[in-house]
């Protein structure tokens, strides 16, 4: 298969290479940002017309949230006007689109994890730009996956745990809050889980994200239990005590409905954690 990957550079993007190549029998084109401006409708319709893919996994993004809040029209001409400009590319070669999405997209008022065909209530720039792409790929294209995800963490990123471990390894104070809850998701399980959706050519909306949801605090506090700094402390804050420019939504669990009824499923968070840490201690040992 030909498989065409934006956002080639990012922690998706870097896994989604890693585990295509391993599988073999594939065509890989890899684009980062400085090889696509997916904001230039005329660049991405020339590149995916010279690269005549199959299937195109959209994982280019502008994901600082906070910075989305700053520039709100930015966010949209990046995250759905690009997503829409991907789409487009895609409907005139008759090719399939990956577009990852996230959790955000939901307005995190809620006792339960949300499931697919849940209605959306974006309540952030970011989310609300994520949302009209969400929508601007469905206007453009039959073929889709719509693959939602949150708290993605990876080898070599510069994510969530890879901070919270930087802090305690240099001896920073640490502070989590404690009323955000949604679901950790491992990049090398959304992948995974990704290719397998590719080759069921089962098109629709999806949720890939760890099994279990958890707070933002117990899962820093997890994270560093399990890479041996037990005796590091945590404070525990509330959201109104972290000023920032952008608001997450406070319960943003993702349940995993769709994809489980294929036999796509994903394991529970801590078991993603406790993977993770085994192969960075073994990538260190190397």
């Amino acid at each position: 298969m030909r498989i065409l990957i934006t956002g080639a550079g990012g922690n998706v993007g870097r896994e989604l290479q890693r585990q295509i190549t391993e599988l073999g029998g594939h065509t890989i084109s890899a684009l980062t940002q400085a090889d696509l401006d997916i904001t230039d409708f005329e660049q991405v319709r020339r590149q995916i017309a010279q690269q005549q893919p199959e299937v195109v996994i959209h994982s280019a993004a502008m994901t600082a949230v906070d910075q989305c809040a700053q520039e709100p029209d930015q966010a949209l001409r990046v995250n759905a006007y690009g997503a829409q400009n991907v789409a487009l590319g895609c409907a005139e070669i008759g090719a399939a689109m990956l577009h990852i999405s996230t959790n955000e997209v939901f307005s995190g008022e809620s006792n339960r994890a949300f499931l697919e065909y849940d209605v959306c209530n974006p309540i952030n720039a970011y989310a609300y730009s994520k949302w009209v792409g969400e929508q601007m790929v469905r206007e453009a294209l039959t073929a889709h996956y719509i693959v939602r995800t949150s708290w993605v963490f990876a080898h070599g990123g510069n994510n969530f745990v890879q901070k919270i471990l930087a802090a305690a390894a240099a001896g920073r104070a640490i502070s989590v809050v404690v009323d955000e809850v949604a679901c950790p998701t491992y990049a090398d399980d959304l992948v995974e889980a990704s290719i397998k959706l590719i080759a069921t050519k089962r098109y629709g909306t999806y949720h890939f994200a760890n099994d279990g949801a958890v707070s933002r605090y117990d899962f820093a506090r997890y994270v560093l239990d399990s890479f041996g700094y037990t005796d590091t402390p945590i404070t525990r804050i509330v959201k109104a005590q972290w000023q920032r420019p952008s608001k997450p939504p406070t319960y943003s669990a993702l349940r995993n409905f769709v994809g489980a009824q294929m036999g796509i499923s994903l394991r529970d968070w801590k078991q993603a954690v406790v993977a993770f840490a085994e192969k960075e201690c073994k990538s260190a040992e190397h």
